[in-house]
């Protein structure tokens, strides 16, 4: 790292400032991800580092990610599939793993960015109302599905299924904690596609055993990777993935592609395709 120009770097490695300050030749960082919370980005502002990042590219298979997780969560399909291969399954009863409609559930997004939209916009296939907490209004999403705008308390309290779209800041972090669990429905769905650390680990472990909500759906976790012994892991109502939100061939090409294209705009002072401001 003493000698490099550039570095192309995953969300999972940390760039902070003894690296930067260690690398004196250092011109262009672009990392694979959205987010740059990797990144010591002031640091990088010091030295006039130009940083790059993958937004747009990601935005459709993350939202699709969230329905994924809203559904397989509410319609407990994993624990079907533990159900079935546990040889449970021996008649068809009217009782077992009974879940929860979607169709006519109310939504609520926090963070009504490029991913927030797209996951309110797949909404409309399921007559859901649309709630969404956000910094400022986006009137496009208001108009094409009706979305309310609303504060947090209120989102939480009226949602069927949380979606969580935040980048993660220090005004984000552990924004999802116990105050938020206790303002939710018992029956609701938590579904988190931003960052770990915006959901505090702990309080959902108590929010899911003690009933406080009734399920989660998590690509993202805090610690990262989680641990097989967490305790979120043993908990059937809450379905975990390995932050495979992007995880599909033409997606991940294109980040790659996008990413290399920043490094080597970075490099030779053209236009970055995708600059972090």
């Amino acid at each position: 790292m003493v000698d490099a120009d550039g570095v192309y770097c995953m969300l999972t490695d940390p760039i902070d400032a003894d690296l930067i300050d260690g690398a004196q030749r250092l011109r262009a960082i672009s990392t694979m991800a959205v987010g740059v919370d990797n990144i010591d980005l002031a640091a990088c502002r010091r030295r006039g580092i130009r940083v790059g990042h993958t937004p747009d590219v990601l935005t459709n298979s993350t939202a699709d990610m969230a329905w994924a997780l809203l559904m397989a969560s509410s319609r407990r399909l994993v624990e079907g599939v533990d159900y079935i291969r546990s040889g449970l399954w021996e008649r068809w009863e009217p009782g077992v793993l009974l879940g929860h409609d979607i169709t006519g559930s109310t939504l609520g997004i926090i963070g009504m960015g490029r991913i927030g939209q797209a996951v309110a916009r797949r909404s409309t296939g399921f007559g859901m109302p649309v709630l969404y907490s956000s910094r400022s209004s986006v009137k496009g999403i208001e108009d094409d599905v009706g979305a309310e705008r609303v504060g947090l308390v209120d989102l939480l309290a009226r949602a069927d299924h949380v979606v969580v779209a935040v980048s993660l800041s220090d005004d984000t972090a552990g924004l999802i904690g116990s105050e938020a669990f206790r303002v939710m429905k018992p029956t609701a769905n938590l579904v988190n596609i931003s960052r770990g650390p915006v959901v505090d680990s702990d309080a959902l472990v108590e929010a899911l055993t003690s009933g406080q909500i009734r399920c989660a759906g998590l690509d993202v976790t805090d610690p990262e990777p989680i641990p097989s012994d967490h305790a979120l892991m043993a908990l059937p109502n809450c379905t975990i993935v390995p932050h495979v939100g992007s995880a599909t061939e033409r997606t991940r090409l294109s980040m790659a592609q996008l990413a290399a294209d920043n490094l080597v705009a970075g490099l030779t002072g053209d236009p970055m395709p995708a600059e972090v401001k």
